[in-house]
């Protein structure tokens, strides 16, 4: 009963598949069609569409436009596949010969990425592959293309393996690992397409929103499609661990002093809850009124309020000594070295 009664209403996920496979026959003839012409007509294209594309500053625009063409750049790419068949493609200072051109399944994939959607895929169906569809059709708007993966050697591996496809076309890659400097990255984002981990384009966008004060500091460019890969583990799991920066501030000591004073007197479960899961820690309103209490004592609130505007700054301090006392365990979540505090990578157990 219940087979016959999904074929008769098929869920959002199966309804969406089966759109999308409609398609699948109309790139496969217009990919047909350019395998008799030059290579040249492939990066003219990929041209003229960037340079059309580029122009359009309305975001509905251009996903009307990059919607109207997305048959055409998918056949580009399964023809750009088929042409460095056989090939060697340098990666990770080997030669491998490229013997990948894409399935009608991976077509599909590549149509439910640029929608939007999730798309799972078994180990071995080629999810590497298939992100390369919506990524090239992307990256003809100029704005930039992400695709961000869990670690440095994937980042730099698919740069080079899948670069190879963009290269050919006549498109820019770029790649972030965490010893760059910032000129280094500055070029690599200027790209078409960046690859890089979660952790590094993070971390440029603390420094470019909270540390950079001059435009000229900053190193990402803006933010227009991104593709995740292995979406389950860096938007899930490693989402519980927040990232942690640090610069220089006007004279921070005395304040960091003064909360790292007081937190110790609060009590667990009645001033403040710790949240191990989400590795938060959430004053409770007891709490609120206890802390309000001691910096009203030592004289630190402009106003009785902890959270007016006049005390903007001190919450800051608050909850990151709440944070170092209750959540942070020495050789485990941070270590001390020649007097400095190095937080510790979670995943990576990178200093």
């Amino acid at each position: 009963m219940l087979s016959f009664l999904s074929k008769l209403f098929p869920n959002k996920n199966e309804r969406l598949v089966k759109k999308l496979t409609t398609r699948v026959s109309g790139i496969n003839r217009l990919e047909e069609e350019l395998q008799t012409v030059s290579p040249d007509v492939l990066r003219q294209k990929t041209q003229e569409w960037k340079e059309r594309f580029s122009a359009i500053e309305d975001d509905r625009e251009l996903k009307q436009e990059l919607a109207a063409i997305l048959p055409e750049a998918f056949a580009v790419v399964k023809n750009a596949c088929r042409r460095l068949y056989d090939t060697d493609v340098h990666v990770r200072g080997h030669d491998i010969k490229w013997e990948m051109i894409p399935y009608d399944v991976q077509l599909v994939g590549g149509m439910a990425l640029h929608e939007g959607n999730i798309a799972e895929m078994a180990t071995g169906e080629g999810k590497t592959l298939v992100a390369t569809l919506p990524v090239y059709l992307n990256a003809l708007s100029g704005r930039g293309v992400h695709i961000v993966t869990v670690n440095d050697y994937l980042a730099q591996r698919d740069s080079e393996w899948m670069g190879a496809i963009y290269t050919f076309l006549g498109l820019s890659v770029g790649c972030i690992v965490h010893d760059m400097n910032p000129a280094e990255r500055r070029e690599q984002y200027n790209r078409d397409i960046t690859y890089g981990t979660n952790s590094e384009f993070g971390f440029d966008y603390l420094r470019d929103n909270g540390m950079a004060s001059r435009a000229e500091d900053q190193v990402q460019r803006g933010y227009y499609f991104a593709i995740v890969d292995e979406v389950d583990s860096i938007l899930i799991d490693e989402a519980r661990t927040p990232l942690i920066i640090s610069g220089a501030a006007g004279d921070p000591g005395q304040s960091y002093q003064v909360f790292a004073r007081l937190v110790p007197r609060l009590r667990p479960d009645e001033d403040y809850v710790v949240e191990e899961k989400e590795r938060s820690v959430n004053l409770t309103d007891v709490g609120i009124s206890n802390i309000e209490r001691m910096l009203n004592r030592d004289g630190l609130l402009k106003s009785p309020n902890l959270y007016d505007q006049e005390n903007y700054g001190l919450t800051r301090y608050l909850e990151s000594a709440l944070k170092a006392h209750s959540l942070f365990r020495k050789n485990k979540d941070y270590v001390v070295e020649n007097g400095e505090v190095i937080i510790v990578d979670e995943f990576t157990g990178r200093l």
